[in-house]
């Protein structure tokens, strides 16, 4: 309790250490957004496998044994195989001090590794800061980095894993509970409203067009959110997303010659908006409706 006190007296020092600890979940969350799609992979690998009658471990798939998962094999360079030391792996400062090249072999190691690190500690930072020394915090904190991999992940693979959706939906209908962001009311008819209404948007969009225009991932992402957040913020982190989305698409084709038939994941701007409903979703309604001369 003392530690509690004295952070809350000094909500730069917490923002501060929030920030420090961060740093280690953004170099965690690198380990879920490059394994995680793998390790479901080789899931379905092996349960197509198993439909064959073929036999094959869990864990492996056809010219690829071992075990794999986010814990082992130690993470190595993709060029030469060496294996990266704890020296190595220390958040943004390895990759300084490697000059972005592996000490084995000197290729080149990707940008968005560091990148990723700082901004899984930036945005822990503003979280911190904005609701302080408080169980609020612990689950905001919690939902943003779940969204960063998230986004991460369905901009790289086009595909939302339920082993994160899944989980966090059920843990927003819990802390409901206990009313941290939301009452239990507003959550489930959250959750319920964020997947049907998507759904609804799926299938309407299919009948008229016969394409796909999203997947069901985002039903699952937008029910996610409904069931931290509460119905209330489903309609503006739509719009939001929407907006983002709308605005990225149509600068990817002018700008960059994109191919409009390529599908652009719409996970990243739901996440995005989700994230700005989570710190000022209430002050984004509210001047909402002070524009509109209402309340």
């Amino acid at each position: 309790m003392e530690i509690v006190h004295l952070l809350q007296g000094n909500p730069v020092a917490f923002v501060l250490i929030v920030g420090l600890f961060s740093l280690m979940i953004g170099s965690f969350l690198n380990v879920v957004i490059l394994r995680l799609p793998v390790m479901m992979e080789r899931q379905w690998r092996a349960q197509c496998a198993e439909s064959l009658e073929e036999t094959r471990t869990p864990t492996e798939a056809p010219g690829e044994p071992g075990r794999f998962n986010l814990a082992t094999p130690r993470s190595r360079c993709p060029h030469c195989g060496h294996a990266i030391t704890a020296l190595e792996n220390v958040p943004i400062l390895s990759y300084l001090m490697l000059r972005g090249r592996c000490s084995g072999c000197g290729a080149h190691i990707s940008a968005r590794y560091p990148l990723i690190e700082a901004a899984t500690a930036v945005l822990s930072m503003v979280v911190a800061w904005k609701f302080g020394v408080s169980w609020e915090t612990a689950g905001a904190l919690a939902l943003t980095w779940a969204l960063i991999a998230l986004s991460v992940i369905d901009f790289d693979r086009q595909l939302l894993p339920d082993a994160i959706t899944l989980p966090f939906l059920w843990l927003g209908l819990g802390l409901s509970l206990f009313g941290l962001f939301a009452d239990s009311r507003a959550a489930i008819v959250g959750a319920l409203a964020g997947y049907l209404s998507l759904w609804a948007v799926y299938w309407l969009f299919k009948l008229l067009t016969g394409k796909e225009g999203m997947g069901y991932g985002d039903f699952k992402l937008l029910a996610m959110l409904g069931a931290w957040l509460g119905w209330t913020y489903l309609l503006p982190i739509v719009l939001l997303s929407s907006l983002v989305g709308a605005v990225v698409g149509i600068t990817l084709v002018l700008v960059r010659g994109r191919d409009r038939n390529i599908p652009i994941p719409f996970g990243p701007y739901l996440a995005t908006a989700g994230w700005i409903a989570l710190l000022w979703g209430r002050e984004i309604i509210d001047a909402y409706w002070g524009w509109m001369g209402v309340g």
